[in-house]
C-alpha cells in the first residue's frame, strides 16, 4: 500500500502539466464547478422549452449567483458576479447564445463545459484545429452554427495561410461532420455549444481578454516550458509543419540522438567564439566613456547651456555662425558614424 502511494506520488511529480503556475487556480475553480453540478446541493440543471424547440442541460445566471452567495459565504451580489465571470472567462461555464464569456445575474441561460475541454488539460490548440472547426461550422446548415463576422474573417485568413493544405483541412472537417451526424440530436446540441465555448476561450472575440496567455514571469517558473501541443480533433498529418500532435509528456523529456548532436554542435561553436578578458573589456569601455565625456550632457554640463531649459540664447547665436560647425567637427574626428549622422556634414 505504501509502495503504491509512493509510486503514485512519483508519477505526480514527473507530470509536467502539474508544473503549470495556473494549475492551483484551475483546481480551485474545478472544485467550485463540481459543487455547482452536484445533483443534490448544486444548481438545478434543467431543460427549457423554447419556441418549437427545447434547450437541454442549462441553468440561469441568477441561480448561479444565488448559489455562490449561499455556499461561498459571499454577501455582495457584485462579488458573486465577479467571481462567476472569472470562472466563465476560463471556459468552465458559458452562455449558450453569446460569444462573450461573462456571468449575468438574470435569466440568461448557461451551460457547464465538458471536463475534456477544461483548461487544466493544458490545451494549446493550433490554427489548423481552428480552421477545421470553422470549416465544419460552414458545412452544417444550422442557424445557431452560423459564423460571426470575426469568425468569417478568421476563416478567410486561415484559408489563405493554409492554401496548400486546405484540401486536407476540408477532408478532416467533413469527417468530423459525418461523426457528429451519428450522434443524438440533444447530445449534438450540447457538444456543439461546448466546442464553440472552447474556441471562444482560445480564440476570443476581438476586444475580449485572452485568458490563455500566460504571464512571462509564470513561464519562467515552468520546469518544462516547451510543452507538447495537443490536437483537439486528434489530427495527425506528417505534411503539416505546425500540426498539433499529442504525444506522451514523458517522451518529451528524453533527449534523442539528434538533440544531443545539436547540443554538441552548439557547445563546439561556443568554444570557437572569440573571447576577451574582462580587464580588456573594462579598459575599452573606460576609453570610450572618456572620449565622449565632454559631449555627454548627462555627465558634463553643456557649454553653452541648452536654450530649451534655460534663458541663455548663446547656443542659437553659435548655431547661426560657423563656430558651431567647429564644435561638431570635433565629434567627426572621434568616429566616422558621427560624420554620417550629422545633417550639416551631408549639406557640406
Amino acid at each position: 500500500m505504501a509502495q503504491a502511494s509512493q509510486e503514485q506520488g512519483a508519477v505526480g511529480i514527473a507530470d509536467p502539466d502539474e508544473d503549470s503556475p495556473n494549475m492551483i487556480a484551475y483546481r480551485k475553480i474545478e472544485d467550485i464547478i463540481t459543487r455547482l453540478q452536484d445533483e443534490t446541493e448544486g444548481v438545478p440543471v434543467r431543460t427549457v422549452k423554447s419556441f418549437l424547440s427545447k434547450i437541454p442541460s442549462v441553468v440561469t445566471g441568477s441561480d448561479i449567483v444565488q448559489w455562490m452567495m449561499k455556499n461561498l459565504n459571499i454577501d455582495d451580489p457584485a462579488e458573486a458576479i465577479h467571481i462567476g465571470s472569472l470562472i466563465a472567462a476560463q471556459g468552465y461555464m458559458f452562455p449558450i447564445s453569446d460569444h462573450v464569456l461573462t456571468l449575468k445575474d438574470d435569466g440568461t441561460l448557461y451551460r457547464f463545459q465538458a471536463p475534456y475541454f477544461w483548461p487544466s488539460n493544458c490545451w494549446e490548440p493550433e490554427n489548423t484545429d481552428y480552421a477545421i472547426y470553422l470549416c465544419k461550422r460552414t458545412m452544417q446548415n444550422k442557424t445557431r452554427l452560423e459564423l460571426a463576422d470575426y469568425e468569417a474573417e478568421n476563416l478567410a485568413r486561415l484559408q489563405r495561410a493554409f492554401a496548400r493544405k486546405w484540401e486536407f483541412i476540408f477532408m478532416q472537417a467533413e469527417a468530423q461532420v459525418k461523426i457528429d451526424r451519428k450522434k443524438d440530436k440533444t447530445e449534438r446540441k450540447i457538444v456543439d455549444s461546448q466546442e464553440r465555448a472552447f474556441w471562444d476561450v482560445h480564440r476570443p472575440v476581438p476586444g475580449c481578454v485572452n485568458t490563455t496567455e500566460m504571464d512571462i514571469r509564470k513561464c519562467r517558473r515552468l520546469k518544462n516550458p516547451q510543452r507538447v501541443k495537443k490536437s483537439v480533433y486528434g489530427v495527425v498529418d506528417d505534411t503539416q509543419t505546425q500540426s498539433p500532435v499529442h504525444t506522451p509528456s514523458q517522451q518529451s523529456g528524453k533527449d534523442t540522438r539528434e538533440d544531443v548532436e545539436k547540443e554538441i554542435l552548439f557547445l563546439n561553436t561556443q568554444l570557437d567564439r572569440h573571447c576577451m578578458k574582462m580587464s580588456k573589456v573594462a579598459e575599452t569601455l573606460m576609453i570610450y566613456t572618456e572620449q565622449y565625456l565632454d559631449y555627454d550632457p548627462f555627465v558634463t554640463l553643456p557649454d553653452p547651456a541648452n536654450p530649451w531649459i534655460s534663458d541663455d540664447v548663446t547656443f542659437w547665436e553659435l548655431e547661426a555662425s560657423m563656430q558651431a560647425l567647429y564644435i561638431i567637427s570635433q565629434l567627426w574626428c572621434v568616429r566616422m558614424k558621427n560624420l554620417q549622422r550629422t545633417v550639416k556634414a551631408m549639406q557640406i
